[in-house]
């Protein structure tokens, strides 16, 4: 059975966990306390020395990293992959284009405003730059949701998993919903998927899928 590690709250933790569930597949989620600095003690970099959440070992014990890896890995050969050679060349594309030009200012503006919002106001000026470099990001972001319903032409993918893990959560981040409105008809279409699970319920129901 696929292990999950996890931890509450986390827009990239999200992303596995959410296929996992919407594809019917057995998986042990074990959660780690990284506001404690769990990830950093003995047990934890000995599953992964990189000492970093999500992490999933597979059902044949490799491990793998980073959120968007996983995600491939548990899409492969299910409704979730795209079908056609450019579609997934496509959805890769809007994978990586989350993680270098949406995710890396989302995720620390929303941790300072939403998550230990006790240090907001000491990081105001970064919490600011932050959103300023995920404006362009967004914005052609819902430039592309103009034309497309889901990420790829042909339906919801592993793309929208991908995407969604952060930009959902936009607004804890202090960013607005309204300057978005093609992102906010979206996040609306994903929620409604089979078996959609919201971020919230993240460690509510360990060990069992949807």
């Amino acid at each position: 059975m696929i292990k999950l590690y996890a931890c509450l709250g986390s827009g990239n933790c999200f992303k596995p966990w959410l296929a996992l569930h919407q594809l019917q597949t057995p998986f042990e989620l074990r959660l780690v306390d990284v506001l404690a600095g769990e990830q950093k003690t003995d047990w934890f970099l000995e599953i992964n020395p990189n000492g970093v959440v999500p992490y999933m070992v597979t059902e044949d014990g490799h491990g793998l990293g980073e959120s968007n890896a996983m995600l491939w890995y548990v899409a492969e050969g299910t409704h979730l992959m795209p079908q056609n050679k450019a579609e997934r060349a496509q959805a890769l594309q809007w994978m990586y284009f989350e993680q270098s030009k949406l995710e890396p200012f989302i995720s620390p503006a929303r941790f300072f405003t939403t998550i230990l919002p006790e240090e907001r106001e000491a990081r105001a000026a970064d919490i600011e730059n932050w959103q300023n470099a995920a404006a362009p990001g967004l914005a052609r972001l819902d430039e592309h949701l103009r034309e497309f319903q889901f990420m790829v032409g042909s339906g919801y993918s592993v793309a929208d998993i991908g995407v969604f893990g952060y930009v959902h959560v936009l607004e804890e981040a202090g960013l607005s919903m309204r300057d978005y409105p093609n992102i906010t008809r979206w996040i609306g279409d994903v929620c409604a998927t089979k078996g959609f699970r919201p971020l919230s319920k993240l460690g509510f129901q360990e060990g069992k899928a949807a």
